[in-house]
């Protein structure tokens, strides 16, 4: 199997002509025609995921989120991005990222995530020109009403959080909930707009709690277990085109945000 092989299976699901002007999915470390053997699926590029990569015989590690975001200087390990690039290059591992194109296209990260939480009749929140459905965030109805702190709870155990911030209850019921993995705070106000009564997101700041002036309930369930979805998509992707090659789901993949509570 070539990393070509890999990569065009997963770019006709999520094309890289979908992601955003300042992102880098894609190949970053490897070249389309080397070989590989085992697929190793993360969040993030990460000392413990290429601990894992290299103690289970994984040579290419696909990622949501790619390790580099921004331009590298140098590789002298000086930090954790440097380190690990370094390490991929000596030890012949890929790096591959599928990131906003896997956040706006079509049944992708918003999708997954609002299916996982029972919302049906899914429409995009902003569409995008690239394609037909295409787009950030997703709203859609309940099969049927039920008290808003009962399915906040629902999303904290569907999302496996540890926390959740929210805004005022605004509404006893729900029917109606906007998605958006990630930092989707940008949204709040398509959220309103499409008639939501709960929007679930992560890294919404002090005031964006204020905005929606009673009428919508924001829930911040992390922006770690708002994307840990991409896992599973990736993992249905390769596994439904590749019967015979090997793919693991990481052990390792964690939250870098740790809570104190009382």
């Amino acid at each position: 199997m070539t990393i070509r092989n890999i990569t065009e299976a997963i770019e006709a699901f999520a094309p890289l002509s979908l992601q955003e002007s300042y992102d880098n999915s894609g190949l970053i470390v490897g070249r389309p025609s080397d070989e590989v053997h085992k697929a190793l699926l993360a969040v993030d590029v990460t000392d413990e995921v290429m601990d894992e990569a290299e103690r289970e015989g994984c040579d290419i590690i696909i990622t949501h989120h790619p390790i580099i975001f921004h331009p590298l200087k140098r590789l002298n390990s000086a930090n954790a991005v440097e380190r690990c690039v370094e390490r991929a290059i000596r030890q012949g591992i890929a790096l591959y990222a599928c990131h906003t194109n896997l956040d706006s296209t079509v049944n992708g990260m918003s999708w997954r995530l609002a299916t996982m939480l029972g919302v049906e009749n899914l429409e995009v929140l902003q569409p995008t020109t690239a394609g037909e459905q295409s787009g950030f965030g997703v709203i859609g109805t309940l099969s049927e009403p039920m008290p808003t702190e009962e399915f906040l709870q629902r999303v904290v155990e569907a999302t496996g959080a540890e926390v959740m911030r929210h805004s005022d209850i605004a509404t006893p019921s729900v029917s109606r909930v906007a998605v958006c993995t990630g930092s989707g705070a940008f949204l709040i106000g398509e959220a309103r707009k499409a008639g939501a009564e709960v929007y679930v997101t992560a890294d919404l700041k002090y005031n964006d709690f204020m905005t929606p002036d009673g009428a919508l309930t924001v829930a911040d369930i992390g922006h770690f277990e708002s994307e840990y979805c991409a896992i599973e998509i990736l993992f249905d992707i390769l596994s439904k085109n590749f019967l015979t090659f090997a793919v693991r789901k990481s052990e390792c993949s964690r939250n870098p945000i740790n809570y104190l509570t009382k």
